[in-house]
């Protein structure tokens, strides 16, 4: 994996990923941006930038290696086009391809726009679940701000279908999955787990649920058994304290809105999501599209900087 380069993937074109690459270009030495190179020049000529291209690996300052996968239709900031949708995952699918063949050191990804894909008749939950389904794998998103790791039992489901998605042997396999690659890619020889319970107060003993005696401790029991430092069911409302945080070093959250609030109140901007469980790396950004902010030159590019950051640390990591 030495001297490979990352590839990062432009994501929605209607949006900031093209702005927020190009924004990044000193941070963009060893990777190649996989996108339209004709929509990177006309994107960084509105935004006043001055950024050469190259279709081979250049170290030259302002220049950026770009693997060119042509858009199917005009890209105009902020107006979606569902004959874009395409195109997107052509660039996503050379991502992942050139990972596994080893072409690149990892996939670092700006963000899509899940709602146009689905649009154009594609079905489509998100790149965490298409990374899991290309790639065959049990996959784990965990989103990292500074030292604080949460990472979700459950995705992007309604929140009326998380309790009966949840269940023993899936808690146990994405804690395994997450303790593995806590100790692989971030260099934690035996890090401590903190679990979540489901319900207000963790159930309080049965009495605002059960799910933390029957599925929840369960698991737990069986974790530490096989070795994972694991504890809890702790309530959601007391274990992102400060003094909680210091002893985990990562929290396993039930849900989405369980888990994200918390942490991207504490670096949104800054925070960083990795899929775990994958054998290829990937990291994204913690933000959206804002199509609103596309070629306006608003757009913060310091989560893409920290992906970038973070993908290049766990390829390290890998290589030892």
């Amino acid at each position: 994996m030495k001297d490979l380069p990352l590839a990062i993937t432009a994501g929605e074109p209607a949006g900031i990923g093209l702005d927020i690459i190009l924004q990044s270009v000193d941070e963009l030495t060893d990777c190649i941006v996989i996108a339209d190179q004709y929509a990177l020049a006309k994107r960084a000529d509105k935004l006043n930038l001055t950024v050469n291209f190259s279709e081979h690996r250049s170290a030259e300052a302002g220049c950026i290696t770009v693997k060119h996968i042509p858009a199917r239709d005009t890209i105009e900031c902020g107006k979606l086009s569902v004959a874009n949708a395409p195109y997107v995952l052509a660039c996503l699918d050379e991502a992942i391809n050139g990972t596994l063949k080893g072409k690149y050191a990892g996939i670092v990804t700006a963000p899509l726009h899940k709602g146009i894909i689905n649009d154009a008749g594609i079905e489509f939950t998100g790149h965490t679940e298409y990374l899991a389904e290309k790639t065959n794998s049990d996959v784990v998103m965990l989103l990292v701000a500074d030292q604080v790791r949460v990472a979700l039992v459950t995705t992007h489901l309604p929140l009326s279908a998380v309790p009966g998605a949840i269940s023993k042997d899936l808690i146990i396999s994405i804690a395994t999955i997450l303790n593995n690659d806590l100790q692989s890619k971030f260099g934690l020889d035996r890090p401590h787990i903190a679990i979540c319970g489901l319900n207000p107060h963790a159930g309080e003993q049965g009495h605002l649920g059960t799910e933390e005696i029957d599925i929840i401790e369960p698991a737990i029991s069986v974790l530490q058994d096989s070795g994972v430092q694991a504890s809890g069911p702790y309530p959601a409302d007391t274990i992102f304290t400060p003094k909680q945080l210091q002893s985990a070093d990562a929290v396993l959250a039930m849900y989405h809105d369980q888990g994200l609030p918390t942490l991207k109140h504490i670096g949104f901007g800054n925070a960083v999501n990795t899929t775990l469980g994958l054998p290829i790396i990937r990291t994204s950004v913690d933000h959206g599209t804002a199509l609103d902010l596309a070629g306006t030159g608003k757009s913060d590019n310091q989560s893409l900087i920290s992906a970038i950051r973070l993908a290049r640390a766990q390829a390290s990591k890998l290589r030892r």
